[in-house]
């Protein structure tokens, strides 16, 4: 008899996966599951496969996993983790308003915010969630030699990779972002973002994330744009990053050197699926 597996659609500021709780289901093959289930014509339709289970250490109260709808395993991503903390919290899996988050990138701090009408310990509303994202790594710690090819802009890792690229056309990223994700400069590929400063001060930013393709947001990658826009003398520390799913506000802080990343998460709908059999991945498209 074929397992039917629970699952959970969530998004944040339109950055949508498949949110499924491992301490209940295992899935023997969760990149074959993030292929099939994140398909938006055959399967559930998502930007991928986020598993949420235990931590293997003290220092964390959760863990994840996310899978990225191509099926490579990604080490981060900002919209999930908030995600997660609603998640963990409105399910009434924990009481905690600050949860460690066990990350392929390490531990990861979220801050939930209930709404102001509920109490702390009740069950829901948490209205937004703020992510310690750690310190960002720049261009000359992680030895980055750019080609001449490849389009003048800043790398950042936020416990992944992306390059940040300050243009009038942010809607480059369409034609250019697949390109440009598999680089020769990139050999383990990269998450592109075409920005650009509005005149009230405001970043547009569009992005083209490994794995997934274009996507509506991306948290990461909100908060490498953030940190390019001060490195780059185009803004300071705090910056609204607005993405085609909505907007993040990131302050790369000054004191302690950690970004901060804060934004909303949302539950779509909840169902089963079927647990796929097993499938190859595409040449070339896992980390």
């Amino acid at each position: 008899m074929t397992q039917r597996i629970h699952f959970t659609k969530m998004q944040g500021a339109g950055n949508d996966y498949i949110y499924v709780d491992a301490s209940l289901y295992h899935i023997e093959d969760p990149a074959s599951a993030a292929i099939a289930w994140s398909d938006r014509h055959n399967g559930i339709g998502a930007d991928g496969l986020v598993l949420i289970g235990r931590a293997d250490t003290n220092d964390a109260d959760f863990s994840m996993r996310i899978f990225n709808a191509d099926g490579s395993e990604a080490r981060m991503c900002g919209n999930a983790s908030r995600c997660i903390g609603k998640y963990v919290f409105e399910k009434g899996l924990t009481t905690k308003t600050k949860i460690r988050l066990q990350t392929l990138s390490g531990v990861k701090t979220l801050m939930l915010k209930p709404s102001s009408s509920l109490e702390p310990a009740e069950s829901g509303g948490i209205e937004s969630v703020t992510v310690d994202m750690g310190k960002p790594v720049l261009a000359d710690e992680m030895q980055f030699h750019p080609m001449d090819s490849l389009m003048k802009g800043t790398f950042v890792s936020i416990g992944n990779p992306h390059y940040v690229i300050f243009t009038d056309d942010v809607d480059q990223v369409e034609e250019l972002g697949p390109k440009l994700e598999f680089h020769e400069a990139f050999p383990q590929r990269c998450n592109i973002e075409f920005a650009h400063v509005e005149a009230d001060g405001q970043i547009r930013m569009r992005v083209w994330e490994r794995g997934s393709g274009v996507t509506m947001a991306c948290g990461t990658g909100a908060c490498a744009t953030a940190v390019a826009v001060v490195l780059t003398g185009r803004g300071g520390r705090r910056s609204n990053i607005v993405m085609d799913g909505g907007t993040l506000s990131i302050e790369w802080n000054e004191q302690d050197g950690h970004v901060y990343m804060t934004g909303p998460a949302e539950f779509v709908f909840e169902g089963e699926v079927e647990k796929p059999h097993p499938q190859p991945l595409s040449k070339g498209r896992g980390e």
